[in-house]
């Protein structure tokens, strides 16, 4: 694959989210469909007429939302982020009854892709983010991925005291660091298992009471 070279133009944006419960089905089965065709064809193959024949959808209607294959790959990406991030407060977050150890397990193993439902990456993805995302998107992403860290501690009442904003966020950049890493080498499940373990387990040894003080 030829790595793109451009830098983000509004072409590489899509046009409008979706707000309705219908077009947001239209939405999810246009991803369904990009990630279809990318596994099968490949990205140079992977044209926007395919997807809307694919998905089912008149050509005009998918350029309502999404005016080049870029567009959709940089709204599937967001996509993607906004499920994990909606996945980690309803399973990690919101429940009551786990311990802080629980939540900081769970917290690894979504940020590790373990967890997270209905998405796919694939290393090339990687080549893309100069053409689809500048620093303004990163930057967005990057505070939401850490402000759920602090959103899981903020639940975590049975922690005292809680880890330093400085921790958080050496530990932020540890773990999804490497799951970005992990991805760009295409690290085997068995091995992306073992390294989300070993996070795990590094990351309750950081915020342990006992070694804060």
């Amino acid at each position: 694959m030829n790595r793109p070279t451009h830098t983000a133009s509004a072409r590489t944006k899509p046009l409008k989210r979706p707000r309705q419960a219908r077009a947001r089905f239209t939405v999810q089965a246009i991803y369904d469909a990009y990630v279809r065709i990318w596994q099968r064809e490949g990205w140079d193959q992977l044209t926007t007429r395919k997807v809307a024949l694919e998905t089912g959808v008149a050509v005009g209607t998918f350029y309502e939302y999404f005016p080049s294959k870029e567009a959709l790959h940089s709204g599937y990406v967001r996509h993607c982020i906004e499920q994990m991030l909606q996945q980690i407060m309803e399973r990690i977050i919101a429940p009551e009854q786990l311990t802080w150890q629980q939540r900081v397990r769970g917290l690894i193993r979504h940020l590790a892709g373990l967890e997270s439902d209905r998405t796919w990456f694939s290393p090339d993805m990687m080549h893309l983010e100069p053409l689809v995302a500048d620093l303004r998107h990163q930057q967005r992403a990057y505070d939401e991925l850490l402000g759920i860290w602090h959103q899981m501690l903020s639940a975590c009442h049975d922690l005292t005291p809680k880890p330093s904003a400085e921790a958080v966020e050496a530990l932020h950049l540890a773990t999804w660091g490497g799951r970005r890493y992990a991805l760009q080498v295409s690290l085997d499940q068995m091995r992306l298992e073992s390294w989300a373990e070993e996070m795990e387990r590094l990351c309750i040894l950081a915020m342990a009471p006992d070694r804060q003080r």
